[in-house]
């Protein structure tokens, strides 16, 4: 995989770089596009970069057990896909490539955005791996809104549209605040997805919500995509669309340990926007998502 202008010069937690993928069982991917089309907040193109960076501050175990992700994955970091940042079709046939190639060999990628309009070809390329695939989008949108277009308010609408996903069996967690169009959260569930809000979620409580979650999609292989929008910008300030009322740092990773026992097949951090982020805090916390999402991951294997 080569290279683009936006090449870290790091690789995430410092594994082994290369473009041979034989004897891992996942692996980074870095998707550094965005749509640029954001009248004010341009830079989730930069997101790799920075999470990688930040990365290098976190260390392989989780305080009280004994589980190294990095070594029991194989982890590797095929470096960044070769997209163009504006433009869509090229950047999603480079990100079908770059994803689809992990999928067949049986390695899950663990990709860094990028914004979230990202999530649509690695659907694309995961549905043909996985025909039966869901989704859990953690996220403080539906991205799946009543409009027409390839962008990042539609990734999963044009998803089911495509029968990429069954939206029956996949789920929408942390949506809220403020939106372009009215009926978005109506036309989502149309759409078949469960959808839970982030008022749902606090009152309910996470481990009633993703217990439901678990329990509906079963053994199914699962897309997480982890927009760091689901956090409120108080933790999290350096993401494209910072929208208040969201989770906490806790609340945050406690949303994604409750995804332990789900089939990931791929992975998605996304939305860090370095030039908006302050001391690159939301590039940690994305960092640290990536590195309990890999956890996840090595748990399944060893099971």
């Amino acid at each position: 995989m080569s290279n683009s202008s936006f090449a870290p010069t790091s690789s995430f937690m410092g594994v082994p770089r290369g473009s041979g993928s034989s004897r891992a069982k996942a692996a980074i991917v870095g998707l550094p596009f965005d749509c640029g089309t954001h009248p004010y907040r341009i830079g989730a193109r930069l997101g790799p970069s920075s999470i990688r960076e930040q990365s290098l501050l976190l260390r392989p175990f989780d305080i009280g057990a004994d589980l190294d992700p990095l070594t029991a994955l194989g982890l590797i970091d095929m470096g960044d896909a070769p997209v163009r940042p504006g433009e869509i079709e090229p950047s999603f046939a480079a990100i079908e490539e770059a994803i689809g190639g992990l999928a067949e060999e049986g390695v899950v990628p663990v990709s860094l955005g990028g914004d979230g309009a990202i999530a649509l070809p690695e659907m694309r390329a995961l549905h043909r791996a996985h025909p039966d695939l869901v989704t859990v989008h953690i996220d403080a949108h539906t991205d799946a809104y009543p409009i027409p277009g390839y962008n990042t308010a539609t990734a999963f609408a044009r998803a089911v549209e495509e029968g990429l996903v069954d939206a029956s069996r996949s789920f929408q967690i942390g949506m809220r605040g403020s939106v372009m169009v009215p009926g978005v959260l109506a036309h989502a569930r149309k759409l078949g997805y469960n959808v839970v809000t982030m008022d749902d979620l606090l009152s309910r409580g996470i481990a009633e919500v993703f217990a439901v979650t678990r329990r509906t999609i079963g053994d199914r292989p699962v897309y997480l995509s982890y927009d760091m929008d689901f956090f409120d910008p108080s933790v999290a300030p350096g993401v494209c669309t910072p929208t208040f009322g969201g989770a906490s740092a806790r609340e945050g990773l406690a949303a994604l340990e409750a995804c332990g026992g789900l089939n990931l097949v791929g992975v998605n951090i996304n939305t860090v926007s370095p030039p908006h982020d302050v001391g690159g805090m939301t590039a940690l916390l994305a960092a640290t998502v990536t590195l309990g999402s890999l956890n996840l991951i090595a748990r399944n294997h060893q099971a």
